[in-house]
């Protein structure tokens, strides 16, 4: 069966026909970016990224599986899982190449995209996650996922809940988390959209470095970090420029994890030197 893309919830798009059904909302036109968000969270953490860019790109931004309003399997949260994704979308909208942009999940998502489907990937922007990051790293992680499987009374609850778990995030991003991360349940209450089954699986897929795949990435990369992250220790991001000297490797000394929502222009900015890198390239504009 053809995957076709069909009118979702939310003002936003869905894929029909994959296995796993994939929401997604698209802004601008030119070359295409696809952006990959993290573990927890949704595409609309991204929209300040967007705003920059969506004047000169075709900015889609995905809820990855298990996620927002996309599918969410009993199983199928390993790397290549979420790699096959961004495949079905980029062929239900009918685009060759696009840059991939990821956070944290997303970050490892993009990455193995580049690997795994090497003709589709132009390039790959990958913010505070590489293969080193310590298995202890994971088990806090995996301590605040579940700790935010809750449920609310109000929007502002929410808030308020997101803001002490986010400290470093500006009130925009809080409210965009709280907006488009959560929905009544069967008692009224706001509860994550977010699946916790799908969570506990894809943070144990996490464990799995792929780091033969982040080495034989042949796009151009680009990494960023932040310097006050929970998640990527010098140790971890040493370790990577090590295996990729040659990369582009840049370090918000204000941010903590959240980079793309804590500074929008950098990693716009990261983005747009990816494309500029494309377009003079051999394969022309993305498209």
């Amino acid at each position: 069966m053809a995957v076709t893309v069909e009118a979702g919830p939310g003002g936003m798009l869905i894929t029909r026909g994959a296995a796993v059904e994939v929401a997604f909302r698209v802004r601008g036109d030119g070359p295409a970016v696809v952006l990959l968000h993290g573990t927890s969270a949704n595409h609309a953490v991204w929209e300040p990224v967007v705003d920059r860019l969506q004047p000169g790109a075709r900015v889609i931004s995905l809820d990855q599986r298990g996620h927002g309003r996309s599918g969410k399997p009993a199983s199928g949260y390993r790397g290549p899982d979420f790699a096959g994704d961004v495949v079905v979308v980029l062929d239900a909208l009918g685009i060759d190449r696009a840059l991939v942009a990821g956070h944290s999940l997303g970050a490892r998502n993009a990455w193995l995209t580049g690997a795994l489907f090497p003709e589709r990937v132009a390039g790959v922007l990958a913010v505070d996650y590489t293969p080193w990051v310590e298995p202890s790293m994971l088990d806090d992680l995996l301590v605040r996922v579940e700790a935010g499987n809750r449920s609310f009374d109000t929007v502002d609850d929410v808030r308020r809940y997101l803001q002490q778990r986010y400290r470093m995030l500006p009130a925009d991003a809080v409210d965009r988390r709280a907006r488009w991360g959560y929905r009544r349940d069967g008692e009224g209450r706001l509860a994550p959209l977010a699946d916790p089954a799908a969570m506990r699986q894809l943070i144990d897929g996490l464990r799995e470095p792929w780091d033969a795949e982040f080495v034989s990435v042949a796009a151009p990369m680009s990494h960023v970090r932040g310097a006050l992250s929970r998640i990527t220790t010098d140790s971890a991001w040493n370790a990577a420029v090590a295996a990729r000297p040659h990369d582009r490797w840049v370090v918000d000394r204000s941010a903590d994890h959240y980079v793309p929502e804590e500074n929008a222009t950098l990693v716009a900015s990261e983005i747009e030197h990816l494309l500029s890198l494309d377009s003079e390239g051999p394969h022309g504009t993305l498209r």
